[in-house]
Parts: C-alpha cells; structure tokens; sequence
C-alpha cells in the first residue's frame, strides 16, 4: 500500500487505528521528534480546465509533525487541528521509511479500514441517490 492511500486511509478512517498503530512503534522503539505538531498553511492548487494549467485558489489550515525513528523521518501533515493524529501519522510514516518488521502485519488492517470507508460512501452516496430526480421521466 502506497503512502497516500495509506494516509487516506488513517484520515478517513477510525482514529484509533492510527493510535493503535502507533503505539506499537512507540512501546518498541525510541521516537525523536523532530518538530512538535504545530499549525501551518499550505497553498491549495487547482487545474483550470480551458488550458490546463495550475493556480492558486487559497490556502487551507493544516497541521503537521515530523519525527525519526530508527534514522528514518516521518511526516505527519493533515488538514485540521488534530495534533495527536498528526504525531500518530509521523510515527508510522516514520516505521514504514525505516521498514520496521511489525508494519508487515498493518496491511490486512489498512485494507479492511479502506472496505469500511468505501461501505460508508457506497452508502452515503445511495440514500442521496434515492432523493434525486430525474427530469427525463416526467410527462411535460
């Protein structure tokens, strides 16, 4: 799993697997934080579809933490102010860029977290679909 759909995922998700997660690392090994979860704005890009290019259209809080473990950096960046799943986030990016032997078991875990959130929007999408209507059927 790549380290956006991962990410995606632990944001997504339930935030106590992300804490579960973490614990593991943080009761095995020693964390260096590198920098503390602090607040910072980051510039929101979008693509203007007639000639495809970039611009700025604002900025968007967000919160961001960086530790090392084991010499690897991790980084823990989301939007909002939820500094525990920020440093949550930097821990297990940390173990994954340092390969650590108990991320082989987190996979099965990620994965069905992921069936969860795609349930939930399948759902969400469905009970919206009900209330649509649809215009082609009516007799003007």
């Amino acid at each position: 799993m790549n380290r956006k759909r991962r990410c995606k995922v632990l944001i997504d998700g339930n935030s106590k697997i992300a804490e579960q997660l973490a614990a593991v690392i943080k009761s095995n090994y020693k964390i260096n934080v590198l920098d503390v979860p602090n607040n910072g704005l980051v510039m929101l890009k979008m693509r203007e579809n007639a000639k495809q290019s970039l611009f700025y259209i604002g900025e968007v809080a967000v919160i961001e933490a960086r530790v090392e473990v084991q010499g690897s950096i991790g980084l823990g960046v989301l939007i909002g102010s939820d500094s525990q799943l920020a440093y949550n986030l930097a821990v297990i990016d940390a173990a994954y860029n340092a390969n650590l032997p108990e991320i082989l078991s987190w996979r099965e875990i990620l994965l069905a977290e992921e069936g969860l959130i795609e349930n939930k929007i399948k759902s969400k999408t469905a009970s919206i679909l009900k209330t649509k209507v649809d215009f082609a059927t009516m007799d003007v």
